[in-house]
This record gives structure tokens, sequence and C-alpha cells, in this order.
């Protein structure tokens, strides 16, 4: 995991936990705090959804780019092997 991702999921798990306590102590009605904590995870459910979407284009990505780095380093040095022998 990159510091870039373990940073985002260090920012949304504290939005989450101050949301969350914040919520449980507002001084809502039961059932209002209720359908606020009900919205709020479905919200951070889609975010967190987006998220791994975005790490896994990423992840896609860098495999795709490795691939072509390794036919590359391959082509370029495919006689090399031949030439210590």
């Amino acid at each position: 995991m990159t510091t870039r991702t373990k940073l985002i999921l260090g920012i949304f798990g504290a939005a989450a936990a101050g949301a969350a306590l914040g919520m449980l102590l507002a001084p809502d009605k039961g059932l209002q705090t209720r359908k606020n904590i009900s919205k709020k995870a479905g919200d951070w459910a889609n975010q967190l959804s987006d998220l791994f979407a975005s790490a896994k284009e990423e992840i896609a990505n860098m495999k795709k780019k490795g691939a072509k780095m390794t036919s590359e380093m391959a082509e370029r040095y495919s006689g090399a092997a031949d030439n210590f022998s």
C-alpha cells in the first residue's frame, strides 16, 4: 500500500469515527440519529467503493507499465547472455 493510499484511508477512518461520535452525542431523537447514521454509512460505503476502484485502476496501470518495462528490457538485453558464454 502506498503512502498516499494509507493517508487517504487514515483520513476516511478519522472522519468516520468523528462523524459517528458526533451523531451519537448529538441531541437528536433516536430515530433521527439512526437515520443519520444509516445515511452516513451509505455515503462512506460509496466513497470507499470509489477509493477501491481508483486503487484497482492504479494497480492495473502499474501492472501494464511493469509488463512493458519487462518486455523492453528482455528485448534490449536478449543477446547479452550469449555474449558472455
